[in-house]
């Protein structure tokens, strides 16, 4: 029966490809998509692999690890959208079915427990930690080897991470080769190897500031470590030009900073050589920039390419194509896709995009020849080799090599991308071909994501089980909630989780204050018709007002006031005109993540995101969001507002012009002043 429906299949794609050439890629077989979107489908190359692409066809049901509707307020199903039903291809579930974890659980014994919480009441007497509460030993003791943490604002994640990974080394017998903890940042790696390093010499532990800076990494560290080992040093385009950058000490490039010179130039040389040596791409960039359409070439004629600023729809500002192509590139690649293997007229957009990505696939073709020619690589392209080598049960990858990653705690999950969630599942399923215990324990809050302009999504934390499965009857993962707000106190959070009210998909949950109402405190407290440029001088007096307040205050932070935005332009005229003195510091909403104030002032207007249609399309030909793009973006600023009304402990103060957005959803509660 197999054959004859692909006969039917092979008759109807060739007629379609005869009569709709630009419409016949729809009709291309389930087994490519299997192959394109997961490369661990092809263990068995070849007929092997063609195999079990037609065994999976045969299991269709229910995916695993779904949140319900009733629990997630996900929108109801007939709500859902032509595009979301396009971007959930069968291949994921079925690759995920196959379990990784367990089904066994991690040896824990009474004994050990009993040892850790008497070192821990002792640690707690001698004033080296807090002492957890309960939901915080359920995660400390925790003996599942796959689980998901749902850490709210405030928490005490951290101090909790750290006696979790004092109990695997110190109690566990878990060797520290064995164990890696993936954190954000270079600065919040530091902050946790600092702490380890501190508590885990009141357990006499031998594990030195060398010993932690193996041990804590970004995940673009992690994977510089191994692409060394298995790729042979590579030199990252990403730090040419960069002051003492180390090839294994990788930053998040989430919080990079623009293109340098260096870079500029080799992107800018690619696009030049491309537009000389390729007719299609010279059309598509006359196109791109609505030139006339260039002259034949003839002889040696030398083609000088256009350097017009080029604006994405959805983008803020414009800047030459080749920068363009970079972008939008390191998106694509962010979201799971290769662009190598990509095909655009698969994709649901507009003529313009589609030129967009025809012309950029043309690009990057020449991109990454230059690359490898000047001997460098880019971290994305070191994330799909390693992700194809690991998938495909490459002997070269030795399995000491993988050693450190048996064993993953992993901080802001809610902030990974499908390409790091691809990487991680390939590195797992080596150790596991390989008779390895591996164990993934994922920290994170959906409503604390706030990166889905770089290609992250909470999605990817919500659907955990669907990539991280686990052996037996469940497959799902244990989830465990801390839902204590250490922080800040009730009007606060509550003011936080009204601006979510509009977040259709999120984990839902209620977070309890710990920290007492005083007189004088208050939520958000939301000033309208605010122009911070004709204005600022009246803004500074009531930063000046509230860092008194907070002097008078016995118990305040030590942390006086966080003036927090969404850009830096307001931020720097707030700094000019503040006495350097005051105990104020200012952040981007983004950068202020994990930080807290005993007042928290907020300078924002909440403007609604441009419409992005090439990015819709992206999302939708990736496989992997129920949301549009724009959909995302409109829920992650109201996640950012959360994340910026969060950071206050005892008041919240926020600036606009009107109401709109998270502010309009305060207004609503009455908060406008």
């Amino acid at each position: 029966m197999l054959s004859a429906v692909k006969r039917y299949k092979l008759l109807l794609s060739g007629a379609l490809a005869r009569c709709f050439p630009r419409t016949s890629a729809y009709v291309q077989s389930e087994e490519d998509l299997v192959l394109r979107r997961w490369p661990s489908a092809a263990d068995g190359k070849g007929a092997t692999a063609k195999k079990n692409a037609k065994q999976v066809v045969k299991r269709p049901g229910k995916q695993p690890g779904r949140v319900s509707a009733k629990k997630t307020g996900r929108a109801p199903k007939q709500q859902t959208s032509e595009s979301e039903k396009t971007a959930k291809p069968k291949s994921r579930s079925r690759q995920a079915s196959d379990g990784i974890y367990g089904p066994a659980k991690m040896p824990v014994e009474d004994s050990q427990v009993q040892a850790m919480r008497l070192r821990v009441g002792r640690a707690v007497e001698a004033g080296v930690i807090a002492a957890p509460s309960e939901e915080q030993w359920k995660m400390i003791l925790n003996d599942s080897p796959v689980t998901r943490i749902f850490a709210g604002a405030g928490s005490g994640k951290s101090t909790t991470l750290v006696l979790r990974v004092v109990f695997m080394l110190c109690h566990m017998d878990i060797a520290p080769e064995r164990l890696t903890v993936i954190s954000f940042t270079n600065a919040s790696c530091a902050q946790l190897r600092d702490q380890l390093v501190r508590v885990l010499s009141f357990w006499n532990f031998d594990f030195d500031p060398a010993s932690a800076k193996h041990c804590v990494r970004t995940f673009h560290s992690a994977m510089a470590v191994l692409a060394k080992e298995v790729l042979g040093k590579p030199v990252w385009f990403e730090q040419l030009d960069e002051k003492g950058a180390l090839a294994t000490e990788l930053d998040n490039p989430l919080m990079g900073s623009r293109l340098r010179p260096a870079q500029q130039r080799l992107l800018k040389q690619a696009y030049e050589e491309c537009y000389a040596q390729v007719e299609a791409f010279r059309g598509l960039v006359h196109e791109l920039l609505q030139l006339p359409q260039p002259e034949q070439v003839s002889g040696k004629q030398v083609l000088k390419a256009p350097l017009d600023a080029f604006k994405v729809a959805g983008e803020f500002t414009p800047m030459p194509l080749f920068e363009a192509f970079y972008a939008q590139a390191g998106f694509i690649e962010s979201i799971g896709i290769r662009i190598d293997q990509m095909q655009p007229a698969r994709m649901d957009c507009a003529p313009r995009e589609r030129a967009f990505v025809e012309a950029l696939i043309l690009f990057w073709k020449h991109f990454q020849a230059l690359l490898a020619s000047r001997g460098l690589t880019t971290f994305n392209s070191a994330f799909q080799t390693l992700t194809q080598r690991l998938a495909t049960a490459d002997l070269s990858v030795r399995s000491d090599v993988l050693a450190p990653f048996s064993h993953l705690l992993i901080d802001e999950f809610q902030d990974v991308s499908p390409q790091i969630v691809q990487w991680l599942q390939a590195s797992h399923r080596a150790l596991a071909r390989q008779g390895e215990g591996v164990s993934l324990m994922a920290i994170g809050d959906d409503w604390q994501s706030i990166y889905g302009w770089r290609g992250s999504s909470p999605e990817l934390f919500m659907d955990f089980d669907k990539y991280f499965p686990g052996r037996g009857a469940s497959k799902k993962s244990q989830v465990l909630m801390l839902e204590t707000n250490y922080r800040s106190i009730e009007p606060i959070i509550r003011d936080g989780e009204a601006v979510l009210s509009g977040v259709a998909f999120k984990q839902a949950k209620v977070s309890k204050a710990a920290r007492p109402t005083q007189q004088g405190d208050h939520g958000v407290k939301l000033v309208t018709r605010f122009d911070v440029k004709a204005r600022l001088p009246d803004l500074i007096k009531a930063i000046q007002a509230q860092c008194e307040y907070v002097a008078c205050r016995p118990d305040a932070d030590r942390n006086a006031v966080l003036v927090l935005s969404r850009r830096n332009e307001p931020l720097r005229a707030i700094e000019a005109q503040l006495d350097k003195k005051l105990p104020v510091k200012t952040y981007t909403i983004h950068r202020a993540k994990g930080l807290q104030a005993e007042v928290a002032i907020i300078v924002d207007d909440c403007l609604p995101a441009e419409r992005h249609p090439l990015r819709n399309a992206l999302y939708a030909y990736s496989g992997f969001f129920r949301n549009s793009y724009d959909q995302a973006m409109a829920d992650e600023n109201l996640r950012l507002a959360y994340v910026a009304i969060t950071r206050g402990v005892s008041r919240v103060v926020w600036y606009t012009q009107k109401p709109q957005g998270a502010t309009r959803l305060l207004a609503d509660r009455g908060k406008a002043g």
